[in-house]
């Protein structure tokens, strides 16, 4: 026979999965990122959250949303947070993560910032890091200037995305059954939602 078949996109078909939303600490890295996903069917929606809102007000709002949306009789078949640990004080990151699970909303968390995901997709990367540190590591490694809006870095890695996932992992899993998201520094869970978008959702190039 030819190749399979998807069952997720049997899932799509029957619109089992009918909105995702998406809300973003950031107020362009992340959500530039994740726009890259080329939906299906419109099935993705990004909500973007502007910088200096702490980690609870921003599940609070993801939670509002799903709410309205609830009662609208159009509510999101997910709802994921994507926030980072680096601005936010330790008692509330932890704490933002509970929130969202007690809440049935899916969170992918960095500490201590989004680009320890793009700095997997070269290596396999365990040391802590400031964000400013993240910068110029990454200039390195694209061989220009990292801009935190471009909009072409979902482009830029897509063909290391596989090691990136497998290096996410990895550093999860040092970390053991007793990993604390506020004090791992690094650890991210975006792996997570790329894997789950993949899942679900054609990219550029198919």
């Amino acid at each position: 026979m030819g190749h399979q078949s998807n069952p997720y996109k049997r899932q799509i078909s029957q619109r089992s999965i009918r909105k995702i939303l998406i809300v973003c600490e950031g107020e362009k890295t992340e959500p530039n990122y994740f726009k890259a996903f080329q939906a299906n069917g419109e099935l993705i929606t990004v909500e973007v959250r502007g910088l200096g809102m702490n980690t609870d007000s921003l599940v609070e709002h993801a939670i509002e949303l799903k709410r309205a949306a609830e009662l609208s009789k159009e509510p999101y078949s997910v709802v994921w947070c994507v926030f980072d640990r680096d601005s936010f004080q330790s008692n509330q990151f932890n704490g933002a993560i509970q929130l969202a699970k007690n809440k049935q909303i899916k969170t992918a968390y960095s500490n201590q910032a989004f680009e320890i995901w793009y700095i997997l997709h070269f290596s396999y990367h365990q040391a802590a890091w400031e964000r400013d540190k993240y910068k110029s590591k990454l200039t390195e490694l694209l061989g220009s200037e990292y801009q935190k809006n471009d909009r072409e870095m979902y482009v830029k890695l897509k063909d290391r995305q596989q090691a990136a996932i497998a290096n996410a992992k990895r550093l999860l899993e040092n970390y053991g059954l007793k990993h604390n998201p506020e004090s791992d520094n690094p650890c991210t869970k975006v792996h997570e939602l790329v894997e789950f978008l993949n899942q679900y959702l054609e990219d550029e190039e198919k």
